[in-house]
């Protein structure tokens, strides 16, 4: 792989893992207020198809944070092996702004 490609795939495999990071973020906000928009339903006697309905939303939201929190974990590794690669080919890349972006967003990214 070429320098330019290894750098464009460098930017492409960082923001990558940064989309994903914040997707699984956003799955999980969105579950604790759906399910406190239940709780509320349910402390207000709203009727049950509304609050089954509820329920309906809380699970498809749930069914997608195990599937986000793979896909990180994929491109985080992705991104890790790559950053490896590209520091023991070359080592003066380390300071280079895509490099840096990279090692930031590994930094940043929590990942379990």
């Amino acid at each position: 792989m070429s320098s330019t490609a290894t750098v464009r795939n460098l930017k492409i495999k960082t923001g990558v893992v940064k989309r994903l990071g914040k997707e699984v973020i956003s799955y999980q906000k969105e579950y604790e207020q759906q399910q406190a928009r239940i709780d509320k339903l349910i402390a207000q006697n709203a009727d049950e198809h509304d609050i089954n309905k509820q329920k309906e939303v809380l699970e498809e939201t749930n069914v997608m944070i195990p599937d986000s929190k793979r896909r990180l974990n994929v491109a985080y590794k992705e991104l890790t092996d790559l950053v490896e690669l590209m520091l023991k080919e070359n080592p003066s890349i380390k300071d280079t702004k895509e490099m840096i972006d990279a090692q930031a967003v590994l930094k940043d990214v929590k990942i379990n």
